[in-house]
């Protein structure tokens, strides 16, 4: 059975009570460049107006004339509810409670999974190859055309998207009575126990593990000269242009991550091993796992709507796509498997001070 390893108490944070008015300066801010681009007819960077991807994004389904302005409408509105959110917990009606925390997680999911597109899990996974390989001049590509305007504003969303699902987390935790560290309000839930997330995040580590590594064994195939899923002229003109080894370096990363998730259930997870010269022994940090593998949930999942919205997708599906019908899947099983570690390693609240007695 894996040793489970708790978190030590430290100080309060205040972060959570920060949390509804950064949202509710960032959305304000993008409201207000959005609503500028709406009254001047320049700037809104998505569907039609974005030439370098704008086909992959659900949002090319709105007419620009009207995506503009609702778009700004709707960044505007959700900074009011977060400014709203803000202030000191009071309990309002059941109807409005519900209609604020609805409407909030509504914007929320918008702008993480629906906003952001295949383009944001691509640059996560290219990104590691650009910065190493840019003084080289490899991959052969134009920056310029990398790093655009449309691509800022899809992780300013992603951006504004997390920081209004902790704003209303936060407040529904308040306005609860729990407490707006951990949740926790006193009552024991079977399944978020230590012992209950280790079972069931090892099944879930497990699959978002599995689909990865199905992605790299195409790119690895291509590498070593097998056209798995895909024509042999196109693999000469990929291993031509050497863009075969840009999916080599894909696949070595989705390999890692792989690794990596399985270390959401591993011992050396929570202390770093041995070789790692200068951390052996220590203690990993919590957040240190949870914030890259939720971003990462998140950018598969907004990837995976993209993607399946587009017919073009269906029409040339094959082996080498494969692997993509199940990004949902991977999604959902790896922020399970990072939701488990969380609860296995978060030990004491630093704030209500509950959690002193989990097992560890």
């Amino acid at each position: 059975m894996t040793t489970i390893t708790a978190s030590r108490p430290r100080t309060d944070s205040r972060w959570p009570d920060r949390l509804a008015p950064l949202a509710a300066g960032w959305l304000g801010l993008w409201g207000v460049l959005a609503l500028v681009g709406t009254l001047t007819g320049a700037g809104y960077p998505f569907g039609a107006n974005d030439p370098h991807g704008g086909d992959v994004n659900l949002l090319r389904l709105v007419p620009v004339e009207l995506a503009a302005p609702l778009f700004a409408g709707v960044l505007l509105t959700a900074a009011v509810a977060a400014l709203a959110m803000s202030r000191p917990a009071v309990r309002g009606p059941g109807p409005l409670r519900a209609l604020l925390a609805g409407y909030g997680w509504t914007v929320a999911v918008v702008l993480t999974v629906v906003v952001p597109d295949a383009r944001v899990l691509v640059i996560l996974g290219y990104l590691p190859m650009l910065i190493i390989g840019a003084p080289f001049g490899w991959p052969p590509v134009d920056y310029a055309d990398v790093f655009t305007w449309a691509l800022f504003a899809r992780f300013a969303a992603l951006a504004g998207g997390l920081l209004l699902a902790g704003a209303v987390l936060t407040w529904q935790r308040r306005t609860a009575g729990a407490c707006v560290g951990c949740g926790r309000d006193g009552t024991d839930r079977g399944w978020t126990t230590p012992a209950a997330a280790a079972r069931w995040g090892r099944w879930a580590a497990g699959i978002a593990a599995a689909i990865p590594l199905a992605y790299a064994s195409t790119r690895f195939a291509w590498a070593a000269g097998i056209p798995l899923g895909i024509s042999r002229e196109f693999l000469t003109e990929m291993q031509d242009t050497g863009l075969v080894w840009a999916g080599f370096g894909l696949g070595a990363f989705a390999t890692a991550g792989a690794i990596l998730t399985l270390g959401l259930v591993q011992r050396w997870g929570e202390r770093f091993p041995r070789w790692m010269v200068g951390l052996a022994g220590r203690r990993v940090p919590v957040k240190l796992a949870v914030v890259p593998a939720t971003l990462v949930a998140v950018a598969v999942t907004a990837a995976s709507l993209g993607l399946f919205s587009q017919p073009e997708f269906w029409q040339g599906l094959s082996v080498a796509g494969g692997p993509a019908l199940l990004w949902p899947l991977w999604g959902v099983a790896l922020g399970a498997a990072t939701y488990a570690y969380h609860l296995r390693r978060r030990g004491a609240c630093r704030r209500c001070g509950r959690g002193r007695r989990d097992p560890s």
